[in-house]
């Protein structure tokens, strides 16, 4: 019994020990759930405050950028081609809970107390305003809501069902805009126009809280009043750190110098995916063409970021976190006194001859100019001619957009590569008299007798021409009888891998969108040989010619035709960034610089002769070059290539007048020789005399 008691008392004991056990640990667990409760209130509340607070304030509010002022564009000494000018704008950042009546509202109170001029409206506003007015105006249900009736049956299955994907709406509008037609804006009054257009400003980033600008550039007038009566236009402010692009010297080089979005438009259709990857917002003023887009990211500037955060009324209050930084300056080699030289002569010239006798299809000019020794374009300029209504319209980006027949103004590169196949020696002589190939009568414009690779530059014969294409080909010329050429395809390469490798049928690499190659021709008959050694094959763009002009003046070096020179700060002279010179091919084969020497004297030959334009042959400094004329169909392309100082060269250049003659014995005389080039030489030399 004794024996039992004791037992009992120890398993109370036990189980008191363990119970006294459990609950300390137990006690220590809740102290250190408390500590470590403390501690994490400690850090969140003292250490990690002002972290917490930024995703606080990251949750709660949303992050609003504008665009800085842009850089601006100068030339090469300094004068001012593209600048920014302040521009007081209207903003709006909708307020929390609007309607689509708020919305309808403000648009129209806006219109009623502001205005909006009708005429600086673009197809897209006005079309983008349709939309949104059969949105507002029909139900859903309804055929003409949104537009839909301008859709066939097919295109509303797809759109509904969701064959055309994440790109629906984008697909539909594309749809629409093609098909909105001037009758259907009828349907809008001026008024309902104007309001649907500031709607659509209202609404374009409501759901991000982005500010839009709905009105640009208002009156001192318009800015008082707002400013005067904000209580009224809740949501609207005025941005006075507005700005707006202006070009001083009008249409000069204005297609190459391009255009920015306003604030209103925001990032381009076209370019939309590659700002918003490079982390612009859609409502960033943008470079949308020309070398405004080619330098955006040097031009644009760092945008100013906010936050922005909303009362209890939901007004949205702004609060500046960073600065903008406007965009560098960036400076180009064009001077633009020789610049407008070259306008004022081109579109005088197209104006006075264009559609006249003998010229009733020259409608077209272009001519391009830049140091050969580095790739700096000094001017281009290029003109269109309606010959019906007259009218005249800037073209200078048509020297590397379009397609011109170069004629007999490649003949160097012609005679470079019959010296370097060794198919013709130095100074060997060729009669120069018509060929007759399979009954067709082959020849130059006259019977020049005996030229050599030389003289045959100076008086243009297509004669000696051939006859290195012949013997390119491992042809057998007998009179009357067809030409005997084994391989025209494996001959056309070699001769196009010579011309290539002065610049002609390649993209230049000229830094502005938009350069087209060229144009290869297809046709392998053996007589294609004979019009490609005389420019009457292949296509090429002027500033490919001016390529081509400029690696003979260097006596073999080829340089990247370039606009941009260096960039700056903003309002300083110091340089952040500069453009380094780009070699792009040298001729440096053995006998290279010897043949090109002969080439160089035969344009020289061509000028001083008088065979180049007798307005040139006396001119000082002496000036080379090389001309052509390429049929095409029943008229006549002119072209003139060429550089000065002959000895020295520090000026290339190229001229070309498509379809500028009738083609016939009776042909115009060249208008680049005899009409453009000289003027425009001696403006260079008066800048830059030598």
């Amino acid at each position: 019994m004794v024996i039992k008691k004791f037992r009992k008392q120890k398993v109370k004991k036990n189980i008191s020990a363990i119970i006294s056990q459990r609950i300390l640990v137990l006690a220590l667990v809740i102290v250190g759930c408390f500590t470590v409760i403390v501690g994490r209130l400690f850090t969140i509340q003292i250490i990690q405050h002002d972290s917490y607070v930024e995703k606080k304030d990251d949750y709660t509010s949303i992050r609003q950028y504008v665009s800085a002022p842009r850089g601006e564009i100068y030339d090469c000494n300094g004068k001012v081609l593209a600048k920014t000018v302040v521009s007081h704008n209207i903003t709006y950042t909708s307020p929390q809970n609007m309607g689509i009546d708020d919305y309808l509202l403000y648009a129209q109170r806006i219109v009623e107390v502001f205005g909006l001029n009708e005429d600086e409206l673009t197809d897209r506003d006005k079309k983008e305003a349709f939309i949104t007015y059969r949105t507002l105006n029909f139900d859903y249900g309804d055929e003409k809501y949104a537009g839909n009736d301008l859709l066939t049956d097919k295109e509303k299955e797809q759109y509904l069902n969701g064959s055309w994907g994440s790109s629906a709406e984008s697909v539909r509008y594309g749809l629409l805009y093609n098909r909105i037609k001037e009758s259907n804006l009828k349907e809008m009054s001026d008024t309902e126009l104007k309001v649907c257009v500031i709607y659509q400003r209202m609404i374009a980033n409501a759901s991000t809280g982005q500010e839009n600008v709905v009105l640009e550039d208002v009156d001192d007038d318009s800015v008082s009043y707002l400013v005067e009566h904000k209580t009224e236009f809740p949501g609207f402010d005025v941005d006075f750190g507005g700005w707006k692009r202006e070009y001083p010297y009008g249409e000069s080089l204005s297609d190459v110098l391009g255009s920015v979005s306003t604030s209103t438009q925001g990032l381009p259709e076209n370019y939309y995916d590659y700002y918003i990857q490079k982390g612009f917002q859609p409502n960033a003023s943008v470079g949308k063409s020309g070398l405004e887009f080619q330098y955006n990211d040097l031009l644009a500037g760092t945008s100013e970021e906010s936050i922005i955060t909303y009362d209890s009324n939901g007004l949205a209050h702004k609060e500046v976190v960073r600065s903008a930084v406007k965009g560098y300056d960036i400076h180009l080699s064009i001077d633009i006194d020789l610049q407008q030289t070259l306008d004022e002569t081109l579109k005088s010239v197209l104006q006075e001859y264009g559609g006249t006798e003998r010229r009733e299809n020259f409608q077209s000019l272009f001519m391009c100019m830049m140091n050969p020794n580095d790739g700096s374009m000094l001017a281009l300029s290029g003109y269109q001619k309606d010959l019906d209504s007259k009218e005249m319209t800037y073209y200078a980006s048509g020297n590397y957009t379009s397609l011109v027949n170069p004629g007999s103004s490649i003949k160097g590169a012609t005679v470079y590569m019959g010296l370097m196949e060794g198919v013709i020696q130095p100074g060997e002589v060729i009669v120069d008299k018509v060929m007759n190939i399979a009954g067709k009568e082959f020849a130059s414009y006259k019977d020049h007798g005996p030229v050599n690779d030389i003289t045959a530059l100076q008086v243009s014969s297509n004669v000696y021409m051939f006859n290195i294409a012949i013997r390119l080909a491992n042809g057998v010329y007998t009179e009357g009888k067809p030409l005997q050429v084994n391989d025209v395809p494996g001959t056309l390469n070699l001769m196009r891998n010579y011309y290539t490798s002065f610049g002609l049928g390649n993209v230049t690499g000229i830094d502005v969108p938009g350069e087209v190659a060229g144009y290869q021709s297809v046709n392998v008959l053996a007589g294609m040989l004979l019009n490609y050694s005389i420019g009457q094959y292949d296509m090429y763009t002027p500033v490919q010619l001016l390529e081509y002009i400029s690696t003979i003046a260097t006596t073999g070096y080829t340089y990247k035709p370039r606009f941009y020179s260096y960039a700056t700060e903003v309002n300083s002279t110091q340089v952040v960034e500069t453009y380094e010179v780009e070699l792009r091919n040298k001729l440096d084969e053995p006998k290279s610089a010897e043949y090109l020497n002969r080439v160089q004297q035969g344009f020289r030959a061509c000028v001083s002769e008088g065979y180049c334009g007798k307005g040139l042959s006396e001119m000082t400094p002496s000036v080379a070059g090389k001309t052509g004329t390429a049929e095409v169909g029943d008229w006549t392309t002119a072209a003139f290539v060429g550089y000065a100082p002959y000895e020295n060269p520090k000026v290339s250049f190229a001229c070309v007048a498509p379809t500028s003659s009738i083609n016939t014995q009776d042909v115009s005389e060249n208008i680049c020789t005899d009409t453009v080039t000289k003027r425009v030489l001696e403006k260079y030399f008066q800048l830059y005399p030598q």
